[in-house]
């Protein structure tokens, strides 16, 4: 990456104010609420993300719009000129074009999501961010990043910088020593959740709460339970940027309200396969994929009580089915396991149902997503169907129905 920055201008030297975001969950939760409360104060912010759930421009958002096909086609082609055959990976090319596009379009943030881990990762050539944050550490990409809590805190705490005021979203006591360790090693000021800041839930939305004040806000407009705490988040991370960039206390929670990133506990309600529901059958997506997300979704399934639940389960073969289901257990009616279309490393789904038994959940295979929906649906109404296990299945039912 330095080599070809380098060959480049060194784009990454020539950004607006960069928020550099880590963690296993939440993300692009966080980010998504960054940009919402950005927008709503008036202000323009470049995104990068991954994956894309539909089309590749959904990574890579210039002023807060994807960008165009001519855009990205000729940032791409001028990366590989400067490349020339030197070994590259897919990752690292488009994250090069993402910086040269920021570098070259006005804006008044950038928010840089890790693709992975974060000190070896691709986006970890920003020398000075203006903030860096990190939501929950859990176990994933085990095979990357290490088998323990401690070992994939520290690869995620590699984007701490010297000096550079770091938010911390709720850690496991493992996760939060390995933090901590690097950060002062560094001289990063840290602001942590349940230490410099916390959140309250209340009937009409939540409290926020830092050394400097109070602040009551609206529920945010993502649904389940972890949203607070990744709405709390973004709200420490806007009183840390506050220097940099002026955002008023009406536009974090305009920007709270009006949030949008699919497939996060996201009710579909348009496309062939809601259309074919009978009535009284909600169809859900949610990209979760590891044992948090799996707990995140019980707590906040635990609150469906009007209705049963059924799931519809896809995932890559990287994945653990069964950290994934154990959570969820409980709080499942009967599950249909799918493959992923076109996926060369999704799970075989008799694997999921395995696993799915083995948490006591009544489970069988199914030929494709529709069939898995009908069969569910089929089981009788009123019910709740929540489709889940994997970013590239969500990405596949929103390209039909999103």
């Amino acid at each position: 990456m330095r080599r070809l920055l380098g060959a480049l201008g060194d784009p990454q030297r020539r950004l607006p104010p960069v928020v550099h975001v880590a963690g296993t969950n939440g993300k692009g939760s966080l980010i998504a609420y960054l940009k919402a409360i950005v927008e709503a104060a008036g202000l323009r912010a470049h995104v990068y993300t991954s994956p894309h759930l539909v089309r590749f421009n959904e990574r890579i958002a210039l002023a807060g719009a994807p960008i165009a096909d001519s855009v990205l086609a000729t940032l791409l082609e001028r990366c590989e000129r400067a490349n020339g055959d030197q070994p590259i990976t897919f990752f690292e090319i488009t994250t090069a074009a993402g910086f040269l596009g920021f570098a070259e379009s006005p804006a008044d943030l950038l928010l840089l999501e890790v693709g992975l881990g974060g000190r070896l990762d691709a986006t970890n050539l920003i020398e000075q961010p203006a903030l860096t944050a990190i939501t929950p550490v859990s176990l994933d990409h085990q095979h990357y990043l290490g088998d323990t809590v401690a070992a994939i805190a520290g690869e995620k705490a590699g984007i701490l910088k010297q000096g550079v005021p770091a938010v911390i979203g709720p850690q496991t006591d493992e996760a939060a020593r390995v933090i901590a360790a690097r950060a002062a090693g560094l001289g990063a000021p840290l602001l942590r959740h349940g230490t410099e800041w916390s959140v309250e839930p209340l009937a009409d939305g939540f409290l926020y709460r830092d050394a400097r004040r109070r602040l009551a806000l609206p529920p945010p407009g993502l649904f389940g339970w972890h949203q607070i705490a990744n709405a709390g988040t973004a709200v420490a991370c806007v009183e840390a940027l506050r220097a940099r960039v002026p955002i008023p206390d009406a536009a974090i929670a305009e920007g709270l309200r009006r949030v949008r990133w699919p497939a996060r506990l996201q009710r579909l309600t348009r496309g062939p396969l809601v259309e074919r529901l009978p009535r009284g059958i909600e169809l859900w997506l949610d990209g979760g994929h590891n044992a948090s997300a799996g707990a995140a979704q019980a707590r906040s399934a635990a609150a469906w009580r009007d209705r049963p639940l059924r799931l519809v389960v896809g995932m890559l073969d990287t994945k653990d089915p069964g950290g994934f289901l154990a959570p969820l257990g409980a709080q499942i009616e009967r599950l249909a396991a799918v493959a992923i279309a076109g996926e060369a490393h999704g799970l075989p789904p008799e694997r999921i149902v395995a696993s799915a038994r083995a948490a006591g959940i009544a489970a069988d295979a199914a030929p494709s997503i529709d069939a898995a929906v009908g069969a569910l649906a089929a089981a009788g109404a009123p019910a709740r169907i929540l489709v889940c296990g994997s970013l590239y299945l969500a990405g596949a039912v929103l390209a039909d129905n999103g």
